[in-house]
C-alpha cells in the first residue's frame, strides 16, 4: 500500500512506498493515477532508475510523446529529451542553464502534452529548483468579472527556440511552432477549469491591440503566479516528479551553470484543450 503525503494546500504529494524498479499492479496503478489527478504532481524520492524503468511507469499515465521540439531532429523512437547543460549519450541538453519563466510545455501546438515525467541523474549543489503553479488555482483567484472575461479570450501561444529558450523576447522568427487556444480550459478527465496563459509562451490575446492585449495578459499571469499557488521542488539525485500538465504550469530557479544538471524527461501525448464556453455549451 502506497502513502500519498500533501506537499502544499493546492499542489503536490509525495508518493512513499513504492520502488519503481518492481511491476505495479493495477490497484496501485489506479491509485496512482487517482493522486495524480488529485494533487497535480507526484514526487517519488530515492529511485534508481534506467530508461526502461521510467518508460514503463510513464505508460501508466499515458502514451509516450516522442521529443519534438526541433524538427530537423526529432527520432519517433526515441522517448527521452534531456533536460540537460551538457550532451548525453550524444544527444544535446535542451535548455541548459539560467532560470526559466511559467509555462505549459507544448501549448504552442494543437495538441499539448497532458503530462511528462522527469527523472534527476545530476543536480548542482544549490538552484535549479522547479515550481509547479496550480492552474485551478489561478482561475478560482480571479473575480466573477475576470473569469468571464477571461473565458471567452483565445490567446496565441508561441515558442522561438532559436532565440532564448528561458525568457520571452520582444519578438519571435517566422517559423516559430505557434497555436491558438482558450485562456481557461476544462480538464477533460476532473471538469475543473483552469487558466492556461503563461508568461514565456503566451503572445497576445486574439483581436486586441498589443498594448491592450500586453495589459490582461500581465494580469492573468500575476494571478497565475501567486506564491500560494506553488510548490516549489529541491531536487536531489533519484527523485522522479510527474506532472498535469493540463492543469499546471511549471518554471525553474537559476543555477551555477558551470555545475551539471542533467534530468531525463518523458512526455505524455496529449489532445487539443477544451474551451471553457465550449465545455458549458
Amino acid at each position: 500500500m502506497i502513502e500519498v503525503i500533501s506537499l502544499t494546500r493546492h499542489v503536490g504529494a509525495e508518493i512513499r512506498g513504492l520502488d519503481l524498479r518492481d511491476e505495479i499492479d493495477t490497484a496501485t496503478a489506479s491509485q496512482l493515477y487517482a493522486a495524480w489527478l488529485e494533487h497535480l504532481v507526484l514526487v517519488l524520492r530515492d529511485q534508481k532508475l534506467t530508461m526502461e524503468d521510467q518508460r514503463r511507469f510513464t505508460m501508466l499515465f499515458g502514451e509516450i510523446q516522442p521529443p519534438r521540439s526541433r524538427p530537423g531532429e526529432r527520432d519517433p523512437n526515441n522517448p527521452v529529451m534531456w533536460i540537460a547543460n551538457a550532451t548525453i549519450d550524444g544527444q544535446r541538453g535542451e535548455l541548459p542553464e539560467g532560470d526559466m519563466q511559467f509555462h505549459a510545455d507544448q501549448c504552442y501546438y494543437e495538441n499539448p502534452a497532458k503530462g511528462a515525467v522527469l527523472y534527476a541523474v545530476e543536480i548542482p549543489s544549490a538552484g535549479g529548483n522547479t515550481l509547479f503553479a496550480s492552474s485551478y488555482a489561478a482561475y478560482e483567484s480571479l473575480s466573477p468579472q475576470l473569469r468571464a472575461q477571461a473565458e471567452r479570450m483565445q490567446v496565441l501561444f508561441l515558442y522561438d527556440y532559436e532565440k532564448n529558450a528561458n525568457r520571452k523576447g520582444p519578438t519571435s522568427w517566422d517559423d516559430a511552432p505557434r497555436y491558438i487556444h482558450p485562456a481557461v480550459v476544462v480538464h477533460p478527465e476532473t471538469g475543473r477549469r483552469s487558466l492556461l496563459v503563461n508568461r514565456l509562451m503566451a503572445d497576445s490575446i486574439v483581436g486586441l491591440p498589443r498594448e491592450e492585449s500586453g495589459a490582461a495578459l500581465e494580469q492573468l499571469c500575476r494571478a497565475s503566479e501567486q506564491r500560494e499557488h506553488i510548490y516549489e521542488h529541491v531536487w536531489r539525485a533519484g527523485d522522479l516528479l510527474i506532472w498535469d500538465n493540463r492543469c499546471t504550469l511549471h518554471a525553474r530557479t537559476d543555477f551555477d551553470p558551470s555545475e551539471r544538471r542533467v534530468l531525463r524527461r518523458m512526455a505524455i501525448k496529449g489532445a487539443r484543450p477544451i474551451a471553457a464556453v465550449q465545455a458549458a455549451a
